[in-house]
């Protein structure tokens, strides 16, 4: 599926996973540090401009590499996979959308690293209703007010622009037809007012931000058209739901992996545990479950890559593979049995960190109307 040059992008992922990251992750995750050494390590890969063309970046991977990317990076930790994933929605946002001017101010430096960016749509009282926002945008004679709050917005301390979704036009009807997206940077008027804690999802900050009288370019505008920012929102959607679905796979993968291993070494009545029909049992079903999500994953990558509609199939793919992670780290800590439960093993880790997916990037209950809505009006693709 993948060229020798992108083969070689994912070997390099994977080698620096295993040399760098799984070392060194237990104790920064249970300290909750952010990996500053690692994000470097990141932009020097060039991880962080793979959603990127050229002339504003040396390379733009195909979405099967970049699932596949994403997928070794959350192996060795989530929180790394979740630092480039709203990035790379909104560098595709831009490169898709964007003015001439967003694009050359924004990509280049996006696409090294220098300037990182993340989203900012969920609200306190909105949760994944996206269309009952109270962020509003002002318009005045030189741009735009914003006032408004947002939250569970990852990497919002450290990233040097924000796609916000708000309201331009708060009395639209319908109501999407009032929405825009404002490339934000951070100043006056904005403020990153707490990180929030969490279960999992470590060393990466989320975050609430509060918008009191931000003053905003009219050029901030996505694209420069106004009433536009929920479709063009909808399409970013598309390829975070598939990234998130590519971080439940890494989640997933390693929980196997370490399940298998421990199965191996690990011995009880006088012989290995995997050999113990139960045991095995469990590994057989974890594999299958891995494999047809992983496969799932890639078919709503390749549709993306083809310019056909994957809505349908990220959605699909999103659902399956966080559904899965969780299924595939629970079963690991019963193979780990007690050790599963002890900080001491990483097996805990995935259990904490897998819940995320099923709740982020639109909660599983959503995709699921999503899904049954576009099968009564489109039916099954193929």
């Amino acid at each position: 599926m993948l060229s020798e040059e992108e083969q070689a992008i994912v070997d390099t992922v994977r080698e620096f996973v295993d040399r760098e990251v799984r070392p060194v992750v237990r104790e920064l995750e249970h300290a909750n540090t952010y990996p500053e050494r690692l994000i470097e390590q990141m932009k020097e890969l060039g991880v962080f401009g793979l959603a990127i063309p050229e002339p504003y970046g040396e390379v733009a991977v195909s979405m099967p590499c970049y699932v596949q990317v994403t997928e070794q990076l959350a192996r060795g930790w989530m929180s790394l996979a979740g630092a480039m994933g709203g990035h790379t929605v909104v560098a595709k946002l831009i490169t898709r959308f964007g003015t001439e001017e967003q694009k050359q101010r924004y990509l280049p430096r996006m696409a090294t690293g220098e300037v990182r960016a993340t989203m900012a749509l969920t609200e306190p009282g909105g949760g994944s209703d996206l269309q009952a926002m109270t962020t509003v945008a002002r318009r005045t004679a030189d741009g735009y007010v914003v006032n408004g709050t947002k939250t569970w917005i990852t990497n919002s301390r450290r990233s040097g622009l924000i796609a916000l979704l708000c309201k331009t036009d708060p009395d639209a009807t319908p109501r999407h037809a009032g929405i825009g997206i404002l490339l934000v940077e951070h100043g006056e008027g904005l403020t990153v007012s707490r990180d929030l804690p969490k279960l999992g999802y470590k060393g990466v900050e989320s975050c609430e931000l509060s918008f009191a009288d931000y003053r905003a370019p009219a050029s901030a505008l996505l694209g420069g058209k106004e009433g536009a920012g929920f479709a063009q929102m909808m399409t970013g959607l598309e390829t975070g739901r598939i990234q998130v679905a590519s971080r439940a796979l890494g989640v997933a993968r390693a929980a196997l992996d370490d399940a298998l291993r421990y199965a191996k070494e690990r011995e009880a009545f006088g012989k290995p545990i995997w050999k113990h029909q139960s045991i095995g049992n469990y590994l057989a079903d974890m594999a299958t479950k891995y494999t047809a999500a992983r496969q799932l994953v890639l078919l709503a990558a390749t549709r993306v890559d083809a310019g056909e509609r994957a809505d349908l199939e990220a959605g699909m793919a999103k659902l399956f593979a966080s559904e899965t992670a969780m299924e595939i780290a629970l079963d690991a800590i019963r193979i780990h049995g007690g050790y599963g439960y002890s900080t001491e093993f990483d097996v805990e880790r995935y259990f904490r960190d897998a819940p995320l997916m099923i709740v982020g990037e639109g909660t599983n209950e959503i995709q699921r109307n999503v899904i049954a809505a576009q099968l009564v009006s489109r039916g099954l693709p193929g």
